[in-house]
């Protein structure tokens, strides 16, 4: 979100273009009325529509106007996802995100999905029973009336109790708010604790207050990382005891910003997203560049330590007026299909010792679409995340042997054109097309690229001109071509920019 977001951007209450999805007809579970929280309804046992069962790709269509209506969430699954993040929890991983509905005005309070195998998912409810009367207070008294739905949550879970961090906005600018609300299930309900930070439309230097996400660190101190556009993406300590902020009224300090071009801003800097690898001893920052519609695509920079300072691939810090690498995701388009745009605001998380990143893909033929993408997320020897170039699947990891990389392949060289400014200017995706690439039996590279190649499992090298590009194969479904299995690529060039692949035949 920047400072000329508006919330009807993502309502969409004009005439949309209909998909052709289709998915699971289920029932939803019962429901009655919750006395504790007038105007939410809880579950009387908790049913799901999930199962351990094989997966239907017949319901993972691209767009899904049929599905859009409010009426039909029962049906909703991956789709109207905007911002997500992640909460693993016992049996599910749960996600949580922006209310929005594609073509339709949706009630606010925060959506909840879940998901037993990071493909299917479930929609659960609403955290929040509307908008929350403490945000919105604060707004209204200072001359502001709040947006009608509440944006960009982020949910930890802290000893026994859930923790939901909620973003709350205006039409003015900065007028915004992050507040915390409680529960003692992921599913809610939750019950507003109080205010985190806020921010004002005044002169006062200081980002957006939106956009939260939170970690413990090893020592058992709680950060919360967020902002949006002014002055980027700010620290912020909070009370282990309560999840509010350690002092009152403290804004935190900025850890990351973006670079400049003339005196115009190379684009927005927002939703951040923080984790922890223990083999790296990493803290881990990932950020969201530019507008979300089109251009929007993922950063990172790492510290030893959650205060930072955060460093990009070249050693440089984040807080400084520069535009940083990696870039490890971007809107891209492999062959025989549109592309996807919008893909950032990512949520990361791991699960039984695998990582992943999950994030909205916004279909080029419909880019008001909103679908949930998860992919693996892998790792450089030296530390550096790289996200897998297809969507995960449930596919289980097995040895590439050497014999099965000769073939052709779609390559992408991701790129990247800096354009100032925000939604006014960033009007196209910007998309890294892929292009077609045979790798030899005898070790040579011929097609739209010419080289050479070696592979020890499981690191393709792809020697390419003056470029050597070590890139990490994986087994996975091909989600252009509805190929249920092929081989895939991830990695990136010596300045960061992502490079991936798939096997074609």
């Amino acid at each position: 979100m920047t400072p000329t977001t508006n919330l009807k951007i993502w309502i969409l209450g004009t005439a949309f273009l209909w998909g052709t999805a289709c998915t699971k007809d289920v029932p939803a579970p019962p429901k009655v009325d919750n006395p504790e929280q007038p105007g939410t309804v809880t579950e009387t046992e908790d049913k799901t529509t999930l199962d351990e069962g094989p997966i239907d790709f017949s319901a993972f269509s691209d767009t899904y106007g049929h599905l859009a209506s409010p009426d039909l969430t029962a049906s909703w699954a991956h789709y109207n996802v905007h911002d997500p993040a992640y909460l693993v929890d016992d049996k599910f991983v749960y996600a949580y995100n922006t209310d929005v509905a594609y073509g339709h005005a949706i009630r606010p309070g925060i959506q909840i999905r879940r998901s037993l195998n990071l493909v299917e998912w479930e929609f659960v409810g609403w955290a929040l029973p509307g908008l929350p009367s403490q945000s919105s207070s604060f707004i209204r008294g200072r001359g502001g009336e709040p947006f009608d739905g509440l944006w960009a949550p982020y949910v930890i879970k802290v000893g026994a109790e859930y923790r939901l961090y909620y973003s709350h906005s205006s039409p003015q600018p900065r007028l915004s708010a992050i507040g915390l609300a409680t529960a003692s299930s992921p599913k809610g309900p939750f019950r507003e604790r109080g205010l985190v930070v806020t921010s004002l439309n005044n002169n006062t230097r200081q980002t957006n207050a939106i956009d939260p996400t939170v970690i413990i660190d090893k020592n058992g101190n709680h950060w919360m990382y967020y902002g949006s556009a002014w002055d980027g993406i700010y620290r912020l300590e909070l009370n282990p005891e309560t999840g509010l902020a350690m002092r009152n009224e403290d804004k935190g300090i900025r850890v990351a910003q973006r670079g400049f071009t003339g005196n115009g801003i190379n684009g927005n800097l927002e939703g951040p997203e923080i984790l922890y690898h223990p083999e790296f001893n990493q803290y881990y920052l990932f950020l969201s560049y530019d507008w979300l519609e089109t251009k929007y695509n993922v950063r990172v920079g790492r510290s030893d330590s959650p205060v930072g300072p955060f460093y990009d691939l070249q050693g440089n810090n984040l807080n400084e007026d520069r535009d940083d690498m990696p870039m490890i995701l971007a809107p891209y388009r492999f062959k025989g299909h549109g592309g996807w745009q919008g893909v950032s605001h990512p949520g990361v998380f791991e699960k039984s010792g695998r990582f992943y990143i999950g994030h909205q893909g916004r279909p080029a033929v419909s880019p008001f679409s909103m679908v949930m993408h998860v992919r693996q997320l892998f790792w450089t020897p030296d530390g550096w995340p790289l996200v897998s170039s297809q969507r995960y699947a449930g596919e289980e990891e097995a040895e590439v042997g050497l014999a099965e990389i000769a073939g052709n392949w779609e390559i992408i060289p991701f790129d990247y054109e800096v354009v100032p400014g925000y939604a006014n200017e960033q009007r196209l995706p910007g998309f890294s097309d892929a292009v077609v690439v045979a790798l030899t039996a005898d070790g040579g590279v011929s097609g739209a690229l010419s080289g050479s190649w070696s592979y020890e499992s499981p690191w393709l090298t792809l020697e390419v001109g003056s470029d050597s590009w070590k890139l990490r194969v994986e087994r996975g479904r091909d989600w252009e071509q509805a190929k249920e299995s092929t081989l895939l690529l991830t990695g990136m060039d010596a300045e960061g920019m992502a490079v991936w692949g798939k096997k074609i035949e």
